[in-house]
């Protein structure tokens, strides 16, 4: 009897090393790899969302979004009102409203598109939350924005004491009027 079960432990052992893996094994994709290229992006509204996310499919591109502790609500946004939490935190120059913590690592990336709303002339204030929250040394740094009227202005150079001088900032365009994916990838071939 002892003899029957080391045998049949012997064939078990020889068969499950050379059993193929099973089918759903096989088709398990490997991970994919960083592409080097993210899409980050503020939205107060949701109109700066939408250009976002069709930007991400215009380059095949991660996407994440730079999300306040604190969401804004309408009378926030009220920049009629001086008193609001977007007026109060433009005119303060040391405003950092706090942000979401989250995985987002910029080192997992050589190229960031960065989108948000245009408040007074220039990104919010939680825009250089977020910037001076990661190391963007070495990195591209492209912005895009939305806007009832105003344009991208100086931005560009607004937000470049928000990160390390070796990031390269590019300053980009007001994308209104919610483009589609392919007015997009135009846009992305005219930074080239």
């Amino acid at each position: 009897m002892r003899k029957i079960l080391v045998f049949l432990t012997a064939i078990l052992f020889v068969t499950a090393c050379n059993a193929k893996p099973n089918a759903k094994e096989a088709q398990t994709p490997a991970p994919m790899q960083k592409q080097g290229v993210v899409v980050v992006y503020f939205s107060a509204t949701g109109t700066t969302k939408q250009v976002a996310q069709n930007l991400a499919k215009a380059i095949n591109a991660d996407i994440y979004e730079i999300k306040p502790l604190i969401s804004y609500r309408s009378e926030d946004l009220d920049w009629t009102n001086p008193n609001s939490r977007s007026s109060l935190e433009m005119k303060d120059q040391s405003s950092r409203p706090g942000i979401v913590k989250s995985k987002f690592s910029a080192k997992d990336y050589d190229t960031v598109y960065l989108g948000f709303p245009i408040w007074w002339g220039t990104a919010p204030r939680v825009v250089r939350t977020f910037l001076e929250s990661q190391d963007f040394s070495n990195k591209t740094i492209i912005l895009f924005a939305t806007s009832g009227s105003s344009p991208i202005g100086n931005t560009d150079n607004d937000l470049k004491s928000s990160v390390s001088s070796s990031a390269k900032i590019i300053k980009g365009r007001t994308l209104n009027n919610n483009p589609s994916v392919e007015e997009l990838k135009h846009w992305v071939k005219t930074l080239k």
